[in-house]
């Protein structure tokens, strides 16, 4: 049971935008799933979901892609390193490093292998990385505090 209930999580937040665990709990039992918050909850923390942003700064739940879970402690040291700090222009992320730290970051950011950056360029101390959408720049912002805070 906890396995098809788990599957069917993953559809239903593939296949909608499910912001909280009571929205969740709710689909579920649409589906023949009868469960209560603290499994729905458990099922969450098991299926390592994440929260991300999506238009108008809503969040939904998503699972964090498998390359993102496993990032090389090498690139993390080097992004965390030299990172100061980032802005953002419609879909170009600016990122601030060290000075002479610029390069290396951005090899790691192309390291990372994000689908939603098309690519960096790099300067000095400064990244133009340029993301598929204003939406999914908000995204990679997100996920790059969550590197550089960890």
């Amino acid at each position: 049971m906890k396995i098809q209930r788990q599957t069917k999580i993953l559809q239903l937040i593939n296949e909608m935008e499910i912001e909280t665990q009571e929205e969740l709990a709710s689909k579920l039992l649409e589906n023949g799933f009868f469960v209560t918050q603290a499994t729905v909850s458990r099922d969450i923390r098991d299926l390592k979901l994440t929260k991300v942003t999506f238009r108008n700064g809503k969040q939904k739940y998503a699972v964090l892609p498998e390359k993102e879970k496993n990032l090389s402690e090498k690139y993390i040291r080097v992004f965390k390193d030299g990172f100061i700090g980032m802005d953002r222009a419609g879909n170009i992320i600016v990122l601030k490093t060290l000075t002479g730290m610029a390069m290396a970051v951005a090899a790691a950011i192309d390291a990372f292998s994000f689908e939603e950056v098309v690519g960096c360029i790099a300067g000095d101390d400064t990244i133009f990385c340029a993301v598929r959408s204003e939406e999914r720049a908000i995204y990679v912002m997100e996920r790059f505090n969550k590197i550089s805070n960890t």
